[in-house]
């Protein structure tokens, strides 16, 4: 390179440099901003149409958000993504700098959107109560958020969230939505089924597993779910629920966790990494992801057609009324995807025949707007300070792996300690203590900590460690603590005992490079009849069909 050339270089480096230091960042006000935006919503600020991608690149790690400022008025909020990272503005999530290419981009692309809710002293274009869609035409208000675009701009689709759909759902009314009618419901979600004292309350505590089930992992269930580890109240055995995804799982793990009387539910066949393949999945792709994952479970893991009833979506992702409605279809009882935030009491599990008793929590989320006969088994957020009574507010967590400065053992008891006396003195709402299947695999002291807090826990009397099928029983059927020992819904697989069905199953291998490039073949364990190929989206049996691509 000549001397020249490396001068010529130095120069444009020194001019972009003073370019950026001159650049002038435009004045940000509330009124600006803040207007119409959702509180959920991060935005960047505005720099001028003429500003490359280039340019806006020293600014990308910075993004704003409108807050409560009193008074009915609006503040904005800075933030900071890590040094190391950049904000992607349609994903709402800070990024790798090299996987981020829309800084010069002010806020996420709007979708259009109907005439709707008209603003207070607006009045409509259309007759009676038909709606104006973003395109100008008037559409029946029965055709909006139905599934299928019926604007010619589809904004008919684009409002369908639990706050705006024109056929949403009603908010609970217990006046007329009685118990002794058969109805319950919350308004805001904290009452006891039943209105018992909280203190006739048996605190339900459900431990929840996500994602594979294999050999390592399996030995560690047995650590916590131990033959010694009852519950004091009714003397059954301490019990899970594992939401299993199909990839690398073991089957005869799975059958006999199943035996032991824990739960199984699915949480789909392919475990899909991108968050929008969940949240924009139609009713037929959510039935052959969810459906599909519990035929394979009771195909290879020998269950009962029809004990398999509870979900949850991959990635803490919601899939909407298209996703509610496959389950009212496919006969699934009750979902568990949806979280609340921490408040001054936690929630119970709701129904979703009304409106949800809390706001949809997560960026982009797409919760249900409609009324559907299924259970929500919310995940409240836990409180992951080391002294809630004293420590300043931290942004809580759903899943125990997100809490990630817990970092000791003596830590992660207290969190533990913390969370369960919340519940228990206050509404005594079930305790979910949330995991990815392979936490404890990295966490040997977590995992002995574990395992003697739940022994420990079960022999005090008011705690029951429970499945998420046996919680809503007891919410279908309030039952006092004095009564509990005979609450036959409790009783099944009480305290098993036996050998497995089989120790020696079958490790069937296929090829499977279409699903999986980096495996040369894969191993389905099961004590059944190996498949002819590895069983997927569109042939659970694993027949062999070649047609499903």
């Amino acid at each position: 390179m000549t001397r020249q050339v490396i001068t010529s270089l130095f120069a444009l480096l020194v001019a972009g440099l003073a370019a950026a230091q001159e650049f002038v960042l435009p004045e940000m006000t509330p009124e600006d901003y803040c207007e119409g935006r959702s509180s959920q919503e991060f935005f960047r600020q505005i720099l001028g149409e003429d500003v490359f991608e280039n340019e806006a690149r020293q600014f990308c790690g910075i993004y704003y958000r409108c807050i409560p400022a009193g008074g009915g008025k609006k503040a904005i909020s800075k933030n900071n993504c890590p040094a190391s990272l950049f904000f992607d503005i349609e994903e709402q999530i800070c990024k790798g700098r090299n996987k981020v290419f829309n800084c010069a981009q002010f806020e996420k692309s709007r979708l259009p959107e109907p005439r709707w809710p008209l603003p207070e002293g607006e009045v409509s274009n259309c007759p009676g109560t038909d709606i104006e869609c973003g395109s100008g035409e008037c559409l029946r208000k029965e055709l909006f958020c139905d599934g299928v675009a019926d604007c010619n701009d589809g904004s008919d689709e684009n409002i369908c969230t639990p706050e705006r759909d024109p056929n949403r759902a009603d908010v609970c009314d217990t006046r007329t939505c009685r118990w002794n009618q058969g109805c319950f419901c919350s308004v805001d979600g904290t009452r006891i089924p039943g209105d018992l004292n909280p203190v006739q309350t048996p605190q339900m505590i459900t431990i929840t597993f996500t994602g594979a089930v294999n050999e390592r992992n399996f030995r560690i269930f047995q650590d916590i779910f131990k033959d010694t580890t009852k519950n004091k109240g009714n003397d059954c055995t301490a019990k899970g629920t594992f939401f299993v995804s199909h990839a690398f799982t073991n089957y005869s793990a799975i059958q006999e966790l199943h035996r032991r009387g824990h739960e199984v539910a699915v949480n789909s066949i392919t475990n899909n990494p991108n968050a929008t393949y969940w949240t924009n999945l139609n009713s037929q792709d959510y039935e052959q992801e969810m459906d599909g994952a519990r035929i394979i479970i009771e195909r290879f893991a020998n269950v009962t057609a029809g004990e398999i009833l509870g979900m949850r979506v991959p990635l803490g992702r919601v899939g909407g009324n298209p996703q509610f409605q496959m389950m009212v279809e496919w006969g699934f009882l009750y979902d568990s995807s949806i979280a609340a935030p921490k408040g001054r009491l936690p929630l119970w599990p709701y129904t979703l025949m009304h409106r949800m008793p809390h706001k949809c929590l997560g960026t982009d989320q797409n919760c249900p707007s409609r009324n559907f006969t299924v259970w929500e088994m919310v995940m409240n957020e836990l409180d992951r300070r080391d002294d809630p009574q004293f420590d300043e507010e931290l942004t809580g967590c759903h899943y125990v792996d997100q809490c990630a400065n817990i970092i000791s053992a003596k830590q992660f008891r207290a969190f533990l300690d913390n969370n369960l006396a919340h519940h228990y003195n206050t509404n005594r709402a079930p305790l979910g203590l949330h995991f990815t299947s392979a936490f404890f695999e990295t966490r040997k002291d977590f995992l002995k900590e574990f395992a003697n807090w739940v022994d420990e826990t079960a022999k005090k009397g008011d705690y029951y460690f429970v499945t998420m099928q046996q919680a809503i029983n007891w919410m279908e059927a309030p039952t006092e603590i004095a009564a509990i020992n005979n609450f036959q819904e409790w009783k099944g697989k009480c305290d098993v005992k036996g050998l497995p069905y089989c120790s020696l199953p079958n490790p069937c291998p296929n090829k499977v490079p279409r699903y999986f490039p980096n495996e040369d073949q894969m191993f389905l364990f099961t004590c059944e009849e190996c498949p002819k190929t590895y069983p997927w989206l569109g042939d659970p049996y694993g027949t062999g069909f070649d047609d499903y691509f």
